[in-house]
């Protein structure tokens, strides 16, 4: 596995690499979910990048970029075990160097849910994403579902400025009791931890309530709601159910179905989950 830091020690080792190339970006802490990703790339294509790089303009002034948990070593122990051909790990001044003054912005599947919540989240993301597909020039780009927001954030972006790649987009990794993988669970105690799981619970209420033929949108917003605070330890930050284009309020579900998603803290510690009804 090469493992390279520069834009042209990057450009040389793409070069390099004959075949299709499927890339699977992340900020590092690796768990299954990421390794999910890696898995799908290892079976869709002949050579798989991973890049690992905490990107500092997708943290807002509040937000936990110092405290973000990192662990290199075991990062690339795993990568290595997956089969990952080549590992990117920029720093921010090869990301962005001085006087960087160049922003990619997705205008309104932006605005809503996580957009609403963390002003100037999305413009950080879709830029360094823009700049890991123009860096690494990859045939597939791997993203996970439980980042829904993001998904549709790129995917809109790559459709509107023409990206040549196609965005496979995996499967939600959870845990036996369905708390969805993700490097902040590191966070929560025990008695935390336990709680947790609130978020699927109340997902899988409201996807039960909708195979059941309810179809009003504030019906299964409040199923999700309530089950949240039926939770001691849960502080919900909002719950939706919404068009899965565009991410707007539903009032009733249509034959687009929809995309329940919510943001709930435990303790200090905020998860994100969703589910989309099909």
């Amino acid at each position: 596995m090469n493992i390279v830091n520069t834009i042209p020690e990057l450009r040389k080792s793409r070069k390099a690499l004959t075949g299709t190339v499927g890339l699977v970006p992340t900020m590092g802490f690796l768990h299954d979910g990421h390794l999910s990703l890696v898995r799908a790339a290892k079976q869709e294509c002949d050579r798989v990048i991973a890049t690992i790089f905490v990107n500092p303009t997708q943290f807002g002034p509040n937000e936990d970029l110092e405290a973000y948990p990192r662990d290199i070593p075991h990062d690339l122990a795993l990568l290595e075990a997956a089969g990952v051909d080549l590992v990117w790990m920029p720093s921010p001044k090869e990301m962005y160097p001085e006087g960087f003054q160049t922003w990619v912005e997705v205008e309104e599947v932006t605005q809503p849910l996580e957009g609403a919540m963390r002003p100037g989240h999305f413009r950080g993301v879709s830029t360094v994403v823009a700049k890991l597909f123009n860096s690494v020039l990859p045939d597939k780009a791997y993203f996970g579902q439980k980042d829904a927001q993001q998904v549709a954030v790129i995917k809109q972006m790559a459709a509107d400025l023409n990206f040549p790649l196609e965005i496979v987009v995996v499967p939600i990794a959870r845990e036996e009791d369905g708390l969805a993988r993700s490097s902040r669970n590191v966070y929560l105690d025990a008695a935390q931890r336990k709680a947790a799981p609130v978020l699927y619970r109340a997902l899988q209420s409201a996807k039960t309530a909708y195979h059941g033929g309810q179809r009003s949108g504030e019906a299964l917003r409040q199923i999700m709601a309530d089950t949240i605070k039926a939770e001691p330890l849960a502080e919900m930050q909002y719950v939706s159910c919404a068009h899965p284009g565009t991410l707007l309020e539903l009032d009733q579900v249509g034959p687009q179905g929809a995309l329940l998603s919510m943001a709930v803290y435990i303790g200090k510690t905020r998860l994100i989950d969703n589910e989309v009804l099909p």
